[in-house]
Order: structure tokens, then C-alpha cells, then sequence
């Protein structure tokens, strides 16, 4: 087995959408960057690289044990095992994993582009290894609080941030029930069709929402989430983590 040293790791806890995971060019100042002294590294296909990055799924137990305690990170001077932390790759794309003792992919971090690269040479000298798993027999169900991989491709960090705080509240508008107030916000978006809006029932109107918001980002989308979530606090304090301004 290969092993990375001294890897800078970027964690994001509990995502199971790999869009979430943010490439190096994203990482922020004030995220908290963790040195791993030493990391195992493991080359497996991409079926399988695809279900540990974009789920909370249980790993394959002969990975598990392959990768056992093989893993270092440094605190206070002292070495501490970690009990399954490891590289994946398929030498198109790699991942870290730490399973926080668990037997899911609780945190994962993408590469410092320079280590990944030395993950692909290292990977060329690995045999692939097949690890049986049992992804769930349904497709992966998204919806509005888990979007499909297509609905945030080509944005930013921020971007994606914002678009899942506007679909937050989107799904909390439809809890509500509020036929008035979804007309209200769908004439916002589209004052061209207010006569057609005015008919709709509650359902048909939020679906027509969500079907014009859910495509891409814009200047529309920004200002719209901005207007959705005053009043609410939570939803306010999402906006200035990702704007730094509060909400006017």
C-alpha cells in the first residue's frame, strides 16, 4: 500500500452531494485547513468512487479493513491514529475520506492540486481494487433540499450556497400553504403572467415557481432569496455567512 504524507485537508462534514466537497480553488481563509501526517492511498473504479462521493452510504468492509488504523494526523506534537481515513481515486478524480469511526464517508476533502497529481502517478503503480458494495437498488432520490448535481453545475461556492438557501425556502413557502402568497411571488418573477397566475391553485403556482428558479443562477435569483428571507433569522444568518452584509 502507498501512502500520501503531510496532506492538507479541507473537511466538509456530512455531505452527500460531491458538489458540496469544494475544490481547492474554492477553499476559503477562514475554513479550517487540518495537516494529516500520513494517508493510505487506494485505487478502485469509478462506480464506486462515484457512491462514496456522492453518498452517506455504508463502505465496503474489506475497505474498511484494508485502510484500518493506517491513517496519522499530528496533535500537540504527538501522533494519533486515526481509525479509517484514506485516499480514493480512479485517476480521473480523487477524494478523502474519514469515516470518524463510523462505517460512512462522514467528512471528505478534495486535494491541494500538487498532491492530487502525485495521487495520479502513485495511482499508476496500484493494482485496482474491486470492493464488493450494495448501492440501494433505487436510484439516488433528489429533491429540493438534495438538487441534482445538473441544477448547480457552473456555479460558484457562494452561488451554490445561496441556491440551496432559496430553495430552503422555497420548500418552507410550500409548507405554508399560502395560495396568496405564492401567487404574490410568482408575479414577482414573472409580472408578464399575472392573469394566468391569478388562476392557479397553490401547488400549480409553487410548482410554476420552483420550475422558473430551480435552472441556473442570476442577478434575479440573488435578489428574489434576498427578499424571500427577510423577517426570518436563520435564513438571514445564512445570507450574511455567504455575503458578510447583513440583510438590509
Amino acid at each position: 500500500m502507498l501512502y500520501l504524507r503531510d496532506v492538507w485537508v479541507n473537511w466538509f462534514e456530512g455531505e452527500e452531494n460531491g458538489y458540496n466537497v469544494c475544490e481547492f480553488h474554492e477553499w476559503r481563509k477562514d475554513d479550517f485547513i487540518e495537516l494529516l501526517d500520513q494517508v493510505p492511498i487506494t485505487k478502485i473504479d469509478s462506480a464506486l468512487f462515484h457512491y462514496i462521493e456522492n453518498d452517506l452510504s455504508d463502505l465496503p468492509d474489506a475497505l474498511l479493513e484494508e485502510v484500518y488504523q493506517k491513517a496519522y494526523v499530528r496533535k500537540n506534537n504527538q501522533r494519533v491514529q486515526l481509525e479509517y481515513c484514506f485516499i480514493i481515486t480512479d485517476e480521473k478524480k480523487s477524494l478523502v475520506v474519514d469515516t470518524m469511526g463510523y462505517r460512512i464517508p462522514i467528512r471528505k476533502s478534495r486535494l491541494i492540486p500538487r498532491q492530487e497529481q502525485l495521487v495520479f502517478e502513485m495511482a499508476e503503480q496500484l493494482e485496482m481494487k474491486s470492493y464488493p458494495f450494495y448501492p440501494k437498488e433505487e436510484t439516488k432520490e433528489h429533491h429540493i433540499l438534495s438538487p441534482e448535481a445538473e441544477l448547480m453545475r457552473g456555479l460558484t461556492r457562494k452561488e451554490r450556497q445561496l441556491k440551496q438557501l432559496l430553495f430552503m425556502v422555497l420548500d418552507q413557502l410550500h409548507t405554508t400553504k399560502n395560495v396568496a402568497e405564492v401567487r404574490y411571488w410568482c408575479t414577482e418573477w414573472m409580472p408578464e403572467e399575472y392573469m394566468r397566475i391569478q388562476t392557479m391553485d397553490f401547488e400549480e403556482a409553487w410548482q410554476a415557481l420552483y420550475n422558473e428558479l430551480k435552472n441556473g443562477w442570476s442577478d434575479g435569483h440573488y435578489a428574489l432569496c434576498e427578499r424571500l428571507i427577510k423577517g426570518q433569522p436563520y435564513f438571514e444568518k445564512i445570507w450574511e455567512l455567504e455575503n458578510g452584509t447583513h440583510v438590509n
